[in-house]
């Protein structure tokens, strides 16, 4: 396929290349499905662009969205990249010292709010920006202007001719966006990507998709995250439609209702998608369940390419029929291919998916890198559970001394905007970005991630510990829905637990446990036993020194909204480990006793 040079060239490719449908980008308002066709995207896009020119809107000029994902996102996307204004996409998450923060580090001139949620969040805020000069608002909201004013005033000042001549003044070096990482410490940081950065990204992915035009990608990771964003413009490059899903509460549905080919994904879904399946196989009876589970175990044991051995291939195709054809109607019973990103996928989890035909690419990269840097893919030789694939072909990778992943090629950031020091410290001399994360190359070229530099402490015995890696082995367990390892400097690790409130409530009514609450539930004696031995259990996966001697279970979730999570559903341990700095305490303070 033919390269394009800036990420707006995508639409007059997508319109020369492919068949016409109605579907091109879909978001659902007030329970229909909205849909574009090309024609109907390019035309939006256009009036947009003629719009920002009468605004005022200037090349380079920083222009904000704060919205869960729906179509206005790309079409005021596209608008300003085709008039050489840079879009900062921003989380509809964070909290009010990150939006102040952002909005006024960015110096934005213009803000685009997905309605009345956003608003209340910023409407004090603006005022101190001396940069910001309109809100706009793809809902009806109180005191705010609706966007498509923006579009009106568009169509009635057309001016082709300069929106051509800006347009193509554009370089494919020229900076396209800043996205700001919601970084576990400190302010956020501004990375800035240019077109060259993210198309470099899109044409080493394009090959994977075992689709084409036909296809239909359910989207429903933010799209301010560069993850997510890349994906969108590659499954237009490659003629997939996108359906954004209404919230990650109607995920199910919205799988079953559109029947998607493709979807990007972090393992937290795929964690409680597995779970779901589990829970419901619990409560069976009979041969029903004896069949279920039987199925499972088939899964658990997949191995990739018919390693099993064609006796192992004949019960999964049983399996398949009694049972993973169920699991596969459960997210609409036609997905090709989901890749996985974000943080580390259970190698258990990659069997099952595999096991039922739902074949789930692990991939890596940081927003600085755009983001990709490997990925497994279908390729012969280029897939292995536990691993995060070979690298791209516009990356290079290598492992430093101290085992930090280090990366380069032409998806490597401009830079930190407005930080030169910071981007110093981040892009070495010779070009190699430094990830901060730890990893090894295994079978010649798949890389595995084995931890975060900075997330690796020291125990008072001198020994290393990759907390990581310890708190995905406790996920694995169906009674834990998150942890965090802490420990430094101290004799032991230990871990503070979040448990699965809702399998746990069925487990107590199955067992007759006389527990209702959060906090009944994690104060009793029976429920502490039950948390102990699955701890135990995967001590002895662990080395003496790294085993969980002592644990807190923690009576809430750890969200994005309360702090405790970064957008992208990573820990953010500062936050966790000062928050709950009396009870990691505790731990160790009864265990110095003892």
């Amino acid at each position: 396929m033919e390269s394009v040079k800036r990420l707006f060239d995508i639409l007059a490719f997508h319109q020369a290349h492919y068949l016409p449908k109605e579907d091109v980008l879909a978001g659902k308002e007030d329970g229909k499905w909205k849909k574009y066709s090309i024609d109907q995207y390019i035309s939006i896009v256009d009036d947009l662009s003629y719009g920002f020119l009468k605004l005022g809107v200037k090349r380079g000029d920083n222009i904000a969205t704060i919205t869960p994902n729906r179509p206005e996102w790309n079409f005021v996307d596209m608008a300003l990249l085709q008039i050489g204004a840079v879009h900062v996409p921003i989380y509809p998450t964070i909290s009010e010292s990150d939006y102040k923060y952002i909005l006024a580090h960015a110096e934005i001139k213009i803000v685009f709010i997905n309605g009345q949620d956003i608003y209340r969040k910023i409407e004090h805020i603006v005022p101190e920006i001396s940069s910001i000069q309109g809100v706009y608002s793809f809902k009806d909201c109180t005191g705010v202007t609706h966007y498509t004013e923006i579009i009106k005033a568009g169509r009635e000042n057309p001016n082709p001719e300069q929106l051509q001549q800006l347009k193509d003044s554009i370089q494919e070096g020229d900076l396209a966006t800043i996205i700001y990482t919601s970084g576990t410490t400190g302010n956020p940081k501004g990375v800035m990507l240019s077109h060259a950065n993210i198309i470099s990204n899109i044409m080493s992915c394009s090959h994977i998709p075992p689709i084409g035009q036909e296809g239909k990608a359910l989207s429903y990771l933010p799209l301010c995250h560069v993850y997510e964003r890349m994906l969108t413009y590659l499954w237009q490059y490659v003629g997939i439609s996108v359906y954004y899903a209404e919230s990650l509460a109607t995920i199910a549905d919205n799988m079953r209702e559109i029947k998607p080919d493709a979807m990007t994904t972090v393992p937290r879904l795929l964690e409680k998608i597995y779970d779901k399946i589990f829970s419901t196989g619990k409560k069976l009876k009979g041969a029903k369940r004896f069949i279920f589970f039987w199925a499972l175990r088939i899964a658990l044991r997949f191995e990739l390419n018919g390693d099993n051995g064609w006796y192992y291939e004949l019960k999964r195709s049983i399996a398949d029929r009694l049972v993973y054809s169920k699991w596969r109607e459960a997210v609409g019973g036609n997905l090709k291919v989901m890749v996985s990103g974000g943080a580390a996928l259970q190698p258990r989890l990659l069997r099952v998916y595999w096991a039922a035909r739902i074949p789930v690419l692990e991939g890596y990269g940081l927003t600085e890198t755009s983001p990709v840097i490997s990925v497994n893919t279908f390729d012969e030789g280029a897939i292995k559970f536990g691993t995060v694939g070979p690298a791209i072909s516009s990356a290079e990778v290598q492992i430093a001394e101290d085992g930090e992943i280090l990366s380069k090629g032409p998806g490597i950031m401009m830079g930190y905007y407005k930080e030169p020091e910071l981007t110093k410290e981040s892009i070495d001399e010779d070009g190699w970005f430094h990830t901060g994360d730890i990893g090894t190359i295994v079978d010649g070229n798949l890389l595995k991630i084995t931890g975060r530099k900075k997330a690796i402490f020291k125990t008072s015995m001198g020994k290393y510990i990759s907390p990581e890696l310890l708190e995905n082995k406790l996920k694995e367990s169906i009674f834990i829905d998150n942890a965090l390892v802490v420990g430094e400097n101290q004799k032991f690790a230990a871990a503070l637990i979040i448990l699965d409130f809702q399998f746990l409530r069925a487990y107590c009514t199955h067992k007759g446990i006389d527990a209702k609450t959060n906090e009944q539930m994690v104060n009793h004696p029976q429920i502490i036993k039950r948390i102990r031995k699955e701890v135990d259990k995967f001590n002895k996966k662990f080395g003496a020194y790294e085993q969980i001697k002592k644990f807190e279970l923690i009576d809430h979730e750890w969200t994005i909204d309360s702090g405790e999570l970064t957008g992208s559903l990573k820990l953010r341990r500062n936050v966790i480990t000062e928050r709950y700095k009396n009870v990691i305490d505790k731990i160790f303070a009864v265990a110095s006793e003892e």
